[in-house]
């Protein structure tokens, strides 16, 4: 690629890109954030609702347990939205995959909001449901790498983790407007009516998404990288753009294994605050369900500005020393985090929760712009989903599951679950420390520099590997 592919935003006066990017920024941080309400929201109903509405039948901790079965059914489906987004993401560009992965979104989640109960219809119902579920997933999964290469890609060399950062932060907003709304409908009606059809609502109500869809596909263009690459791609060179999944997987694999390491300690905090820990206060400590949803969403609150805080830490002292922090500071607070949970105390609760929140913050903050400058252009989409999906569905989806079941077989006790957190912030911290830095001390001083770009092969290279 030309030196100039990467640094040149657009050929419009930097005061309009300004004004474009900081609306692609607005856009990209509603959309993620209405997509991951989406998502989220289902975990929040698996440990609240869909015990009684899809697995009546099922006693105590078994129907919770068949309930994050079907959340953990999302995840398992991720990898494959990731890989098929991918593959055509880096032929076609990143604005067609976002798109259809957020119309996805909004369709599939609606349609759980109108299915109805085991009771109407028997085991029809629950079968309904892991498909909808499996379906989400696959929009889910298709969504993440799209938006994240489009913010990032989209901004000047200088400020791509802060602006990537803005698509991370949708996830702690997500996750804070599907809490927010189900402790509205769930306070506002009787529990009866809330069980009957009250849980319906926040379902619904994600056809506010379609809006933003169509913003998107009207007003934004494809990030100025994609349309660079493009323009170089020659009839000669169809290689480039041929296989891009098949070339991430045989040339990258290892980078793609240890990205998707890093992800490990932030993804199973984060999962158990949402999901495992609220089923845990209600089954085990007796604490209020709605007081805990209302801790939680305070911890996203803590998480919003830190995501951005992180973006632009990465961006002044690279990804990595951002993400080893927050591993760290996992490591450091696992055990205290479980024993505040443990006094049964909601000021404990939300002070474990939202500490954790921060450093599990800082890890993520840098991953849309670390991600994909450890691979080149032509493979990007496709490596960075893999590698974003591959830990979903191996911690993400598993960690409800492992803490119930831990639990389960340790007669209530946390300490199982402490150490698969302590093993999970080793594992960030050891995969920060195997992977390069994409933003050296000697990129972040130099003017010109993009980060990543010395880890990156030239068009040839891939074109001869992918012909080999």
């Amino acid at each position: 690629m030309p030196p100039n592919s990467t640094t040149s935003l657009d050929r419009s006066s930097p005061k309009t890109h300004a004004g474009k990017h900081g609306r692609l920024r607005a856009a990209g941080l509603i959309g993620s954030s209405i997509e991951w309400y989406d998502f989220f929201l289902y975990g929040t109903a698996a440990a609240l609702v869909f015990p009684h509405v899809f697995f009546p039948d099922a006693e105590g901790i078994n129907g919770v347990l068949l309930s994050f079965s079907t959340f953990a059914t999302g995840f398992i489906a991720r990898p494959l939205g990731g890989l098929l987004a991918g593959n055509y993401g880096d032929k076609l560009g990143r604005k067609p995959m976002v798109v259809i992965s957020l119309l996805g979104m909004a369709i599939f989640t609606f349609a759980i909001g109108c299915l109805p109960s085991t009771g109407s219809i028997g085991l029809i119902a629950p079968i309904l449901l892991v498909t909808c579920r499996f379906l989400q997933g696959i929009a889910c999964g298709a969504q993440w790498g799209g938006l994240a290469l489009l913010l990032s890609e989209s901004a000047g060399p200088k400020h791509r983790a802060f602006s990537g950062s803005f698509m991370q932060v949708g996830v702690p907003c997500g996750a804070l407007l599907g809490n927010l709304v189900f402790v509205i409908v769930s306070t506002s009606i009787s529990h009866e009516a809330f069980i009957s059809w009250g849980w319906r609502v926040p379902f619904w109500a994600t056809a506010l998404l379609v809006p933003v869809v169509m913003y998107i596909q009207l007003k934004i263009e494809d990030s100025p990288e994609f349309e660079a690459l493009k323009q170089e791609v020659s009839a000669d060179k169809p290689a480039v753009v041929r296989a891009p999944l098949w070339q991430a997987v045989k040339s990258h694999w290892k980078t793609i294994l240890l990205a998707s390491g890093t992800l490990s300690a932030t993804n199973c905090v984060f999962y158990i605050t949402i999901a495992g820990a609220l089923s845990y206060g209600t089954t085990y400590l007796g604490m209020d369900y709605n007081s805990m949803l209302i801790a939680a969403m305070l911890s996203t609150v803590v998480a919003i500005p830190v995501t951005l805080l992180g973006g632009k830490l990465a961006d002044r002292i690279g990804r990595r020393p951002v993400i080893i922090i927050g591993g760290v500071g996992i490591l450091i607070w696992a055990f205290p985090y479980f024993a505040l949970i443990n006094a049964a105390n909601m000021a404990m609760f939300t002070i474990a929760v939202s500490v954790a929140a921060v450093f599990q913050s800082l890890v993520y903050a840098p991953v849309a712009s670390y991600f994909g400058e450890l691979f080149a252009p032509q493979i990007r989409f496709s490596s960075v989903s893999l590698a974003y999906q591959l830990n979903a569905i191996i911690v993400s989806g598993s960690t409800p599951i492992v803490m119930t079941w831990l639990i389960s077989e340790m007669d209530g006790s946390t300490l199982g679950i402490t150490l698969f957190v302590c093993a999970m912030a080793v594992i960030t911290v050891g995969c920060a420390i195997a992977l390069k830095e994409t933003n050296p001390r000697s990129v972040r001083q130099s003017p010109t520099a993009v980060p990543g770009e010395h880890l990156r092969v030239d068009n040839s290279t891939i074109a001869e590997a992918v012909n080999s």
